[in-house]
């Protein structure tokens, strides 16, 4: 996919797609301890947009613009430092703003305070600010407030979206303020054992928070328990941008488990979305394991379509084809492998033993299920490559 992905942005020439970028808003009120709700509103408006199809870059190239420009993280910006971290990430718009928040009414002793967020959006391609826009509402109600400025951000940057506002609120149910500042917290935390507490409690205060069981999901597999892995990983709803993703672990962790039916369920939930030859590859390895050599033989080639120069997927499909006892394909397969990496000894035994047509022996270690699985996963670069050659065609 990679080699795919150089070849069509060669293609594209200087066209690049619209992306956004969303800094965390700055906290305007006299509390440093609600400094955690700039990120969330950050997080909610990004996630927002990136569901809905936009190309929105994520946390991580954000942390990476401010290291470059020397500037905190979580500390307020001037408008041309604003400018500066689109203009390094190439963002076509930035979205920032503040919040503050109000005191509470004596009328309700119950009421943590009003808050006010206030928001613009930087267009850098034509050098011009919006109108400011924003909520006003209870701070208790801080995951709706932010779900509607997602929304509100959404109309103006994509006037034609195809979803309602009642369709788009519906999709994304409130959460508890409790669970959303854990969860915040612990993208903010530096410590892994931190990160997974914080998660956890997240998790626990809202069982329809999706964002903490992905990153929760993530972790586990890390760890390699990929039972509880999975678990966490079921739960991450449709409407979250890492739903795919998430899919792609699951199956993963299903495969590392012995499930290979349900990991082939979500490789091709996956792959019908975003067609990686990763996926592809690894959806080949869980229908070889199910015997179904047809489906697997066709996966592995649609890999191969995508990039022909990645060995593993030669070999994916030489040691199916040898398992399947057809000796002749597979001695192509295994001698495309060698020539891409000449040091790969167990494709060079098996080139030998398919020469002979010597198949696989029951219960032999050395030849028993032997695929080889890709775990990266790139649908950012996908869609950014895929935007690109669709503005290429306008």
């Amino acid at each position: 996919m990679r080699r795919f992905f150089a070849l069509a942005i060669l293609v594209c020439g200087s066209l690049r797609a619209d992306t956004t970028l969303v800094l965390p808003f700055f906290n305007h009120s006299s509390s440093a301890n609600l400094d955690w709700i700039g990120e969330s509103i950050a997080e909610t408006v990004k996630d927002a947009l990136s569901s809905e199809g936009l190309l929105v870059l994520d946390r991580a190239d954000r942390l990476e613009a401010y290291r470059r420009l020397s500037l905190r993280p979580g500390a307020e910006v001037t408008s041309a430092s604003v400018m500066k971290i689109g203009e390094s990430l190439d963002a076509s718009n930035v979205i920032y703003g503040f919040y503050e928040l109000l005191p509470a009414d004596n009328t309700n002793p119950k009421s943590k305070g009003t808050l006010r967020i206030t928001a613009r959006i930087l267009d850098l391609k034509h050098t011009r600010q919006s109108r400011t826009f924003g909520e006003l509402g209870a701070l208790d109600d801080l995951a709706a407030l932010e779900v509607h400025l997602g929304w509100r951000a959404l109309e103006m940057l994509n006037p034609k979206t195809g979803v309602s506002e009642q369709e788009f609120l519906k999709a994304r149910p409130p959460v508890r303020i409790d669970a959303v500042e854990s969860y915040v917290r612990g993208l903010l935390a530096t410590s892994p054992e931190q990160r997974h507490r914080l998660f956890t409690q997240a998790a626990r205060l809202d069982e329809h928070y999706s964002q903490p069981c992905f990153e929760l999901g993530k972790i586990y597999w890390e760890k390699k328990d990929f039972k509880v892995g999975a678990g966490w990983l079921e739960r991450v709803a449709r409407t979250d941008p890492h739903y795919h993703e998430a899919q792609f672990f699951l199956a993963l962790s299903r495969y590392s488990n012995g499930d290979f039916a349900g990991a082939e369920q979500a490789f091709q939930l996956v792959a019908g979305a975003v067609p990686l030859n990763e996926v592809f590859n690894d959806l080949g390895a869980a229908q070889a394991r199910r015997n179904n050599t047809e489906a697997a033989v066709a996966s592995f080639k649609k890999a191969l379509e995508g990039d022909s120069a990645d060995p593993d997927y030669h070999f994916n499909l030489a040691y199916t084809l040898w398992r399947a006892g057809q000796f002749e394909p597979a001695v192509q397969s295994f001698r495309d492998v060698v020539s891409r990496n000449p040091n790969d000894t167990e494709a060079t035994t098996l080139l030998g033993r398919a020469l002979k047509q010597d198949g696989p022996r029951p219960g032999d270690p050395k030849t028993d299920n032997r695929e080889r699985l890709k775990t990266n996963y790139e649908e950012a670069a996908f869609r950014q490559l895929q935007a690109e050659l669709t503005k290429g065609h306008d």
